[in-house]
């Protein structure tokens, strides 16, 4: 087992150490993007200098490298990744997250194959820490969303008061913008510059679904929506959609309570056989070590290891309802 954990262990240091690499190259370059444009409009420049074209349009940077950004502009992938990285708040690059799973596969995944040659085996463990870059993302996305959607009711209460006192629906997003707080002003704030900068409301609405593809923020925007094209009271709608989500939230909390048991089973039914296991390989080493020093053991160890993860998918798939 020594040398199993020693692998694991290198895995996650070299991933760590990439995540660690990519959010401090990430956080250089925007340091100097910014005094870049701070001598730029401050003409800290010395006289005689040429003045510095500033490029309004969005550079979505995929990679620090120019050969393997233009790559990554090539396959389809890389935008999806750009994507996933923006809503979940992440100064990396695409480039930089493939780098670091690719890594986190084929390095553990060679070294345990090295000792033991086992290539089953060694790529169930390079994939599982190929997989934790894209996790942590994929986690820190869903914190995100969270923690919009709690702030979208209090957001659509302020909008409605703005629209009741005479403002227009897009200085009513501006007081939002001022008001609220990370991450429903940010992503107000773009929506507010489009239209600012002349994009259609319709549009401008869709790319803020597009950025945050929220159930609740869809009803929002089909709400505002259908009242420009057929009229009505706008503080009425976007009061009875507050309302709405409330309730939504209400119910949430509601099913989150009935299924607590059900999701505790399925913890303590997939955790259980390994919990078991490591406590009888403390207890008896030698007789656990037959699992996998012996063919039969590593083909029981495969078949209840299928077996735990469909039935943990089996009991996710019935606890989770949606709303």
């Amino acid at each position: 087992m020594n040398p199993i954990v020693i692998v694991i262990f290198l895995g996650i240091f070299v991933v760590v150490a990439l995540l660690l690499l990519a959010s401090g190259s990430g956080a250089t370059r925007d340091a100097k993007q910014v005094i870049a444009r701070l001598d730029s409009a401050l003409a800290t420049e010395r006289v005689g200098a040429s003045d510095a074209i500033v490029d309004l349009r969005k550079s979505e940077l995929l990679s620090a490298i120019p050969m393997i950004h233009r790559w990554l502009l090539g396959i389809k992938i890389a935008p999806r990744l750009h994507t996933l990285l923006y809503q979940a708040n992440v100064k990396w690059t695409a480039g930089g997250l493939m780098l670091m799973c690719v890594c986190g596969f084929f390095i553990p995944a060679y070294l345990y194959y090295l000792h033991s040659g086992n290539v089953i085996l060694s790529l169930i463990i390079g994939a599982a820490i190929g997989y934790m870059p894209i996790g942590y993302v994929l986690f820190l996305r869903g914190k995100r969303f969270g923690n919009f959607e709690k702030q979208l009711p209090d957001a659509l209460d302020m909008m409605v008061s703005a629209l009741r006192v005479g403002h227009s629906l897009i200085s009513a997003m501006g007081l939002v913008t001022r008001e609220c707080q990370e991450p429903i002003r940010g992503e107000f704030k773009i929506c507010f510059d489009e239209q600012n900068y002349g994009l259609e409301m319709r549009t401008a609405m869709l790319h803020l679904v597009t950025r945050v593809p929220s159930q609740d923020l869809k009803i929002v925007t089909t709400a505002i929506l259908i009242q420009k094209e057929s009229g009505g009271n706008l503080a009425e709608v976007l009061e009875k959609t507050a309302t709405i989500i409330r309730e939504r939230f209400r119910l949430k909390r509601q099913i989150s309570t009935h299924t607590a048991q059900g999701r505790l089973t399925g913890w303590i039914l997939s955790l259980m056989p390994v919990v078991l296991g490591v406590a009888l390989y403390f207890v008896n080493p030698q007789m656990m070590s037959v699992l996998w020093t012996r063919d039969i053991g590593i083909k029981l160890l495969y078949t209840s290891g299928a077996m735990i993860f469909v039935g943990s998918l089996i009991i996710r798939k019935i606890v989770n309802i949606d709303v």
